[in-house]
């Protein structure tokens, strides 16, 4: 029978952040007589897409955030999207701005993110929000980094002078947590496809953060029984049992990992529900922005 004290509840912790965020949509809209506006842009069909916009626009309408779903055909071309997104940047009325990744092949994922204002950049991947975050004056915090270091510090009594060792080095995860980590007084390790001896820096890990998208691929002999795991991959494989159907894994090996570990995120309802709580949080603190009004950041107070 499993030690649930183990597992780090994501939905728990995400629902606590957004009962600390509705009073303030709902401030917002008494103060300038309009909710905190998101605009979620989707281009094509992509099956997981789908679920990740719906799941967001659920959420920011659940917590007094006017919601503006814009889906395009895949064949929408570069141009149009960019004219799409400038024209989106010159409504007041418009707080954030979030383009779904993956996009189509034929537009250029870099050229979009610099089109959204960084003002509205819900997501904060453009680069001076990216350049921000770096020298230690963040504007807008990606989501999924922000949500894990919540998590970290909401376990961790104290985790300056802690290792901390990261698999993964994209722009969305790897780069911004590292940054996160370093502003937080860790000592950090950013591996990728190229590291050698990848076993013995996660070994050494207090913190490690799995985000490579590679299904299980980090079973007991990467961790040590003093470490805290937070998987970020999220992948859909064919269900071992019945072959018909499919389930999602992280990139830890959940069931090995499992019962070596101090502390472990489940997937799902581990990191997923605090990216969206953190968007949530991004949309409130632009809304304010748009306003020059003095935000007082709530998770500043948490991490």
């Amino acid at each position: 029978m499993k030690n649930l004290d183990k597992n780090i509840d994501g939905k728990s912790y995400a629902n606590k952040l957004l009962k600390k965020i509705f009073p303030l949509s709902q401030e917002f809209f008494y103060k300038f007589n309009r909710k905190p506006s998101l605009v979620v842009i989707l281009i094509g069909e992509n099956p997981a897409s789908k679920i990740y916009v719906k799941n967001k626009i659920r959420t920011a309408e659940a917590n007094n955030i006017k919601s503006i779903e814009i889906i395009l055909p895949a064949e929408t071309s570069e141009q149009e999207l960019l004219q799409k997104i400038i024209l989106l940047n010159e409504k007041a009325e418009i707080d954030g701005i979030l383009v779904q990744l993956p996009l189509p092949n034929h537009i250029s994922e870099q050229k979009v993110i610099n089109t959204i204002n960084p003002d509205k950049d819900v997501d904060g991947f453009h680069p001076i929000n990216f350049g921000k975050l770096y020298m230690g004056v963040p504007n807008f915090i990606p989501c999924t980094p922000l949500g894990c270091l919540y998590l970290i510090k909401n376990e961790l009594e104290e985790i300056s002078g802690k290792n901390a060792v990261i698999i993964g080095r994209s722009n969305i995860v790897g780069k911004p947590m590292a940054s996160l980590l370093l502003s937080s007084n860790c000592t950090v390790t950013l591996t990728h496809s190229k590291t050698k001896h990848l076993k013995e820096h996660c070994k050494n890990a207090d913190i490690l953060i799995a985000a490579v998208g590679c299904p299980e691929m980090i079973d007991d002999t990467y961790v040590n029984e003093n470490a805290i795991v937070i998987d970020v991959g999220i992948n859909r494989v064919e269900h071992p049992q019945e072959k018909k159907k499919s389930m999602l894994v992280g990139d830890i090996n959940y069931k090995k990992v499992y019962n070596i570990v101090k502390k472990i995120t489940p997937v799902p309802g581990g990191v997923g529900p605090m990216t969206i709580a953190c968007l949530m949080h991004n949309t409130i603190k632009a809304a304010y922005k748009n306003k020059n009004y003095n935000f007082i950041d709530i998770l500043e107070e948490s991490i």
